[in-house]
């Protein structure tokens, strides 16, 4: 099997895999409502520049960390924006295992903590 068809096949598998599945389906949910699609998105948007800024070593801003804080309690307690933000790292965290069998496949050495 050439590997452009093998990650065909593997992209396919991926799209009926339940993880995706899930994903897909409460992804389509929440952009069915702008509002929480705002509020998700803006949650991600913070979320990503408080992991740059741990990882390059820099210290938290009050405001963006409080915001960030409030967004979480708001958007965990309820169901359907918990459930999309749980399937998406469910569905991220088989993707992370991909990649790195891949990763390894191809005898590079990029860890991964999963």
């Amino acid at each position: 099997m050439q590997v452009n068809e093998a990650a065909k096949a593997l992209a396919q598998a991926i799209q009926e895999s339940p993880e995706y599945r899930d994903f897909a389906r409460l992804k389509a949910e929440i952009e069915g409502d702008a509002g929480i699609k705002a509020l998700v998105d803006e949650y991600k948007k913070l979320q990503t520049a408080m992991q740059m800024r741990i990882l390059s070593g820099q210290q938290l801003e009050g405001d963006e960390a409080a915001r960030f804080q409030s967004l979480n309690v708001l958007l965990f307690s309820d169901q359907r924006t918990s459930g999309y933000l749980l399937a998406e790292m469910r569905l991220q965290k088989m993707m992370a295992g991909i990649f790195e069998t891949l990763t390894r496949a191809a005898g590079m050495d990029i860890p991964l903590s999963v």
